[in-house]
Formats: C-alpha cells, structure tokens, sequence
C-alpha cells in the first residue's frame, strides 16, 4: 500500500488503500464496511463518488507529489450497483500549468464497470500544515 502523500481524515475513514500512482495513473481499491451501504445493501453513491474523486485527483497529480489538486467539476455515471470489493482506476488525460483534466472508473471483483467519472482538477501549493486554507483563485 502506497502513502497518499496527504492527511485525507475521510479517506482514511472509508479505507481507501492506494496501489498505484504514477505517469498519470492511480489504482484505489476499497471494500465497503455496513455503514457504507446504501437501503438496497450496496455500496452508496456518496462513497463511490468519493472515490472516484480520490482517484481522479491522484491520477491528476501522480507525476507532481509535490502539489496539491482540488477538484473543479465532477461528473459521474452509475451503470452498475457497486458490491464487494472495489478497484478505482484513474487516468489523467491532459494537463496545463494549472487544470488537470482525468477520467476514471470503478470496477467489482467480477470485472464490472461499476461508474465512471470525468474530472478537473486545479494544481495548489500542498497544504503545509493542518487545518491550512484552501486557495481560493
């Protein structure tokens, strides 16, 4: 398991393990605990949005530890109820001095395409401490 290179609190309440970021690409998996459940028993939107997000993001700055990514805009689809173990899969699919734009999908153990989500992302300075502000423009 990889470090994030960041203190996300939510993400490490939801159990994202991070497997792979690197040349604009990331790998998340996660299996949802009880309280991740929607009313049907099946992983919520809330917690697959969420981790599209982290994937985006970290596909966004997979080739610049350095910065930080905040998300601009986020789309995504549900195609397929998402159970079991999880696997994100981010790609950014271009990049200027400051917006990354990425994709990305979740798939089940099957090999399911759960959702996919397209992103943009703008580069900040890293927060160097706790509780710092976010860039505002």
């Amino acid at each position: 398991m990889l470090d994030f290179g960041a203190n996300i609190p939510f993400v490490h309440e939801l159990g994202f393990s991070l497997r792979h970021m690197q040349g604009g690409t990331s790998e998340l998996h996660y299996e949802a605990r009880p309280e991740h459940l929607n009313s049907y028993g099946v992983t919520h939107g809330g917690a697959t949005m969420t981790l599209l997000d982290v994937a985006l993001a970290t596909a966004a700055r997979s080739d610049t530890p350095d910065q930080g990514v905040v998300t601009v805009e986020m789309k995504a689809s549900f195609m397929h109820p998402a159970r079991g173990p999880l696997v994100a899969k981010g790609r950014r699919l271009h990049r200027t001095r400051s917006l990354a734009f990425a994709e990305g999908a979740i798939y089940d153990a099957e090999g399911r395409m759960c959702s996919h989500a397209t992103g943009t992302f703008k580069y900040v300075p890293k927060a160097a401490r706790e509780g710092a502000s976010v860039p505002t423009d």
